[in-house]
């Protein structure tokens, strides 16, 4: 990934209730929710709803698949997970120590860390 892409990833994520959305898309992947769904759960009205899921969409983040008259959102995990790489991959190089420390002081929860 090169930076133009994450800074463009990053500026599609940038408003909160589309970073919200694209979280409860995470939470429920592989299978993703309908618009009306999301909606719900999130107390979105449907019109606010659709120009989010657009903007995702068009990021690159969320992919949609037509079920009858429905859509259904899906995060796109693989590009979440090139875009966490990113920012990860070079932590600390050459000084693994210097990681766990990290780790250790980090509210994340530890499976998802780098590891040194």
């Amino acid at each position: 990934m090169e930076s133009k892409q994450a800074s463009r990833l990053f500026e599609t994520l940038s408003s909160a209730v589309r970073l919200d959305v694209f979280r409860l898309l995470v939470k429920n992947a592989p299978h993703g929710l309908v618009a009306g769904d999301i909606s719900r759960q999130l107390a979105i009205p449907a019109t606010n709803l659709s120009f989010h899921l657009k903007a995702l969409a068009q990021g690159g983040l969320v992919e949609v698949e037509r079920e009858g008259r429905f859509m259904r959102y899906k995060a796109a995990i693989p590009l979440m997970l090139e875009l966490i790489g990113y920012l990860t991959e070079e932590c600390c190089s050459g000084e693994p120590e210097a990681c766990q420390a990290f780790r250790t002081g980090s509210a994340a929860a530890p499976c998802i860390l780098p590891r040194g």
